[in-house]
């Protein structure tokens, strides 16, 4: 390791003690306050008993991660890979503007969960619809702000930035798309948060695999210290997925204020 990943580590440390020190103090106050309060394992477990319990389980809850993940991955690439080239076609074409954009306004208002049954329906209890979900959840924040980051340009800076003798292909690639990676990366960080809910949702609605059908069932059989295993499960994936686009951002546009507060 080089000294300067050294100390970005320590920096690293000595920036977030404050988050270690408050969930370490937080699983520490819930294991000791289930004895303190005479709480049942039936209602809630200890983290230690948790740990434990989930071990035993380990190998299913292993397939059931890979299979939510896998939901949650496709789900949410397809709608990045759908939303940005729709995103940008809406902004210049006025008739986009004037059709399409009140509608997927309308549609964001629309719980997309309650879609899940018709597509369970249609498509069956595999991959598929819980894919479609995903998608539905991440594709309209995608999208949205898509619209609005290329299309905050302003005029003024095109018109200057033209004058100069550039292209209009070069404005858009030098200077368009830096201005709205920061706006698109709102969706994408929004995007990422709701992508495992998606998925879990659709499979606590029909699925018989998978974090949210595993949860269900060992909830059913009175098993709390399953269901908390898969909810961490489900948890760090969410947070992984979400540090990845922040890594991803930051590489991307280290120049913004954003990233350099």
């Amino acid at each position: 390791m080089t000294a300067k990943r050294i100390k970005a580590t320590i920096r690293w440390i000595t920036d977030s003690w404050m988050v270690i020190l408050f969930f370490v103090f937080f699983f520490l106050f819930w294991e000791w306050s289930v004895d303190w309060f005479s709480i049942p394992r039936y209602i809630l477990p200890k983290p230690s008993t948790i740990v434990v319990n989930a071990s035993a389980d380990l190998p299913r809850l292993i397939d059931y991660t890979y299979i939510t993940g896998l939901e949650t991955i496709l789900g949410y690439l397809t709608a990045i890979v759908i939303a940005i080239p729709l995103g940008l076609a809406i902004t210049f074409s006025s008739i986009l503007r004037r059709t399409i954009y009140p509608f997927f306004v309308s549609i964001e208002m629309t719980p997309k969960i309650a879609f899940a049954p018709l597509f369970i329906s249609w498509f069956g209890f595999g991959l598929l619809p819980k894919v479609i979900i995903v998608f539905l959840v991440c594709f309209f924040p995608i999208v949205l702000n898509a619209i609005l980051a290329f299309g905050s340009l302003s005029d003024e800076l095109d018109r200057f930035a033209k004058t100069t003798g550039a292209s209009t292909f070069k404005v858009f690639l030098k200077i368009r798309i830096p201005s709205a990676l920061p706006q698109c990366f709102v969706g994408f960080k929004y995007a990422a948060i709701n992508a495992t809910v998606g998925a879990t949702i659709a499979e606590f609605i029909g699925s018989d695999q998978g974090l949210g059908f595993y949860i269900q069932i060992v909830t059913g059989n009175m098993r709390p210290d399953l269901a908390f295993a898969g909810i961490f499960l489900l948890t760090i994936m969410g947070l992984s997925l979400f540090g990845i686009v922040t890594f991803v951002e930051r590489a991307l546009i280290p120049w913004h204020i954003s990233q350099r507060r």
